[in-house]
């Protein structure tokens, strides 16, 4: 049965939006893990846009699951990672510009210097997962840096417009699901899922954990909406 990892970046978002500290990420952390999250993702970008450097920090502290810092190349971000001692390390592209991140790592390119990474994350006992396109190169590359688990990036199979086009991509990423555990490597999975369209790639044969982050706190906030308005109104009253 796959585990689930929950993103909580955008509860960090919506917190920088004011800048006066709420929504807690801590909190909403503890609450994730509660209900039953395996783990709690968070993704230090170079310009800390969301999560920052002391929310890592605290988390670290207090979670009791599975911390799993997802995290570019960039020299400081390694450093801090080195520091911190996750217990799961992502390796992610990143461009300053873009709302999200935008495919996965292209390994092949950046064999040496992922390589080098992976092996002094592993150093300090970081398991590392690289985020990844389901194609054939960049998983048997990733397989060559000494990672021992992939992020399949499922973006193109969440944003096909059509029954077609989802069961087309579903195809390419079963099959590259195949060769990585075939390759000896942990599968997850994610990037764009939505409750409408999890289940089939929660079924994709090997798939050892979702993680999403988006969706769930975008739903969050509308079944958790009555709730908060019935407490404020009570201390109104």
């Amino acid at each position: 049965m796959p585990k689930l990892g929950v993103n909580i970046d955008h509860v960090a978002t919506l917190r920088e939006a004011r800048g006066e500290g709420e929504p807690d990420v801590i909190a909403a952390a503890r609450i994730c893990e509660r209900a039953g999250a395996d783990s709690i993702v968070a993704h230090l970008r170079e310009d800390e846009r969301h999560i920052n450097l002391k929310d890592v920090k605290r988390l670290r502290r207090v979670l009791r699951r599975r911390m799993n810092l997802e995290m570019s190349l960039n020299e400081r971000i390694v450093t801090v990672a080195l520091a911190v001692r996750p217990d799961e390390a992502t390796l992610v592209p990143e461009r300053r510009q873009e709302l999200t991140t935008e495919g996965g790592l292209n390994v092949v390119k950046y064999f040496a210097r992922v390589k080098n990474v992976v092996g002094r994350l592993q150093k300090k006992k970081i398991a590392v997962s690289l985020f990844v396109d389901p194609d054939k190169k960049q998983i048997l590359k990733a397989r060559a840096t000494g990672a021992t688990m992939i992020e399949l990036h499922t973006g193109r199979y969440a944003l096909a417009s059509s029954k077609a086009g989802q069961k087309r991509e579903l195809t390419v990423l079963t099959r590259a699901a195949r060769l990585a555990r075939a390759q000896g490597l942990i599968v997850n999975a994610g990037h764009g899922l939505k409750y409408h369209n999890t289940r089939p790639v929660a079924r994709l044969p090997g798939i050892e954990e979702l993680n999403i982050g988006h969706s769930i706190i975008s739903r969050a906030v509308v079944i958790g909406l009555k709730q908060a308005v019935k407490e404020m109104i009570a201390l109104v009253r």
